[in-house]
């Protein structure tokens, strides 16, 4: 065992500003976001990264994704990678394009199909780029159309719940289709941030790469990134990566021979995500843990109803990660000023705008429970009626 942690009180009332930065405020965001105190608590113990703890820790939640992911550990493996799960994507898209004749098809429908783009076009790799409407799923039948057409790609990459607009892709259906018409190509699914509450039948669907962030639905916090990654394929990207950092065939032969990171591992991070693990089995699973957000969701699409906002995305093409309301057209209101006041209350919603339309975006994952969101949306209302707008809104 390794030492005892210092108790959360001694380090929380040391002085009244170290009080309310540990407290911190309620995030709704898609990530970074809260977590529960025995997940910060975790963090409280320092460990060495060759050490025998340490190595039981990796292996822990290496198994634990797996059964998570329910898929064949015989078939599937996954690795753990130092950084966000942009560094992630990126190293599966470095990893299954081969030096000579990569191609790959992204499949886009928002910022974060976008940001594929951008990741092959700065590896100089060919690429096709089939764009879609943000506010909808990726149209199924123009996928197909595009997959039985004779040309051949390499990789085929979609993101699951695209997290700019809150749109879930049917991932599956697209899956079987890549199967059918491309059978020779690397399938990847960007899954940040629905994995491990939105299911996904990863071995039906023919998927080679699942990625996922630590600090997303498991609720731990950031540091590192993962690939379940069906190791027949894996192996046979050997020698691929063009970056030495990014290689996930390395990391993987590094972690099956030694148990070990490559290099100097986020320590904290992965010991409190065995910490977000062991919670999330105990409180009830992929099933629990989908329940609770789909409640914190339908509280706050009421609740933001009730207050005249509209939805970006229509209900039946939503996930229950994060939804996307677009901004009143009013002269008073002021995004700006909205996320600040509320911020001030101890309530953060997403600052950043990542779709074409002028959005809110307000999350619901992490450690927030349906009386966060009720109190997040009377503090909504106060700030709105303090800056002079109406309730409901126009």
């Amino acid at each position: 065992m390794g030492p005892t942690p210092t108790p959360v009180s001694s380090l929380s009332s040391s002085s009244s500003r170290g009080m309310n930065t540990y407290k911190g405020k309620k995030l709704f965001t898609p990530g970074p976001l809260c977590t529960s105190p025995a997940v910060k608590q975790a963090m409280l113990v320092d460990l060495g990264s060759r050490g025998k703890q340490f190595m039981a820790c990796t292996t822990y939640v290496r198994q634990s994704l797996l059964e998570i992911a329910q898929v064949n550990p015989e078939d599937y493996t996954a690795v753990l990678l130092q950084g966000s799960g942009t560094y992630c994507v990126e190293a599966v898209l470095q990893t299954t394009s081969p030096r000579q004749g990569a191609k790959v098809l992204v499949l886009v429908n928002g910022a974060y199909g976008q940001r594929m783009g951008k990741m092959c076009k700065h590896a100089g790799l060919e690429m096709t780029l089939l764009e879609f409407p943000e506010d909808q799923p990726i149209h199924v039948p123009t996928v197909e159309r595009l997959l039985a057409s004779g040309e051949r790609w390499t990789t085929v990459s979609i993101v699951h719940c695209e997290t700019s607009s809150g749109v879930v892709n049917p991932v599956e259906v697209v899956g079987h289709l890549v199967r059918l018409h491309q059978p020779q190509a690397a399938l990847i699914v960007d899954a940040m941030s629905s994995f491990g509450a939105i299911p996904v039948d990863i071995d039906g669907a023919g998927i080679d790469y699942l990625v996922s962030s630590a600090n997303k639905c498991l609720e731990g916090v950031p540091g590192f990134s993962f690939a379940i990654c069906r190791k027949q394929h894996l192996l046979s990207c050997q020698g691929n990566c063009r970056v030495l950092s990014l290689d996930l065939v390395d990391q993987y032969i590094t972690f099956e021979s030694t148990g070990q990171f490559r290099f100097t591992p986020p320590t904290h991070t992965i010991v409190a995500f065995s910490t977000a693990l062991r919670q999330y089995q105990a409180s009830g699973g992929l099933q629990a843990r989908a329940e609770r957000y789909k409640e914190n969701r339908a509280i706050l699409v009421e609740g933001m109803k009730q207050l005249g906002f509209k939805q970006l995305v229509a209900e039946k093409d939503s996930g229950f990660i994060i939804t996307s309301f677009l901004v009143p057209k009013h002269e008073k209101f002021d995004f700006k000023e909205l996320y600040s006041k509320l911020s001030d209350k101890g309530q953060v919603i997403y600052p950043g705008k990542a779709t074409k339309a002028e959005c809110i975006r307000v999350g619901n994952i992490g450690h927030l429970f349906p009386e966060d969101m009720r109190h997040l949306l009377t503090c909504m209302e106060e700030v709105l009626r303090d800056m002079g707008l109406p309730i409901p809104l126009p």
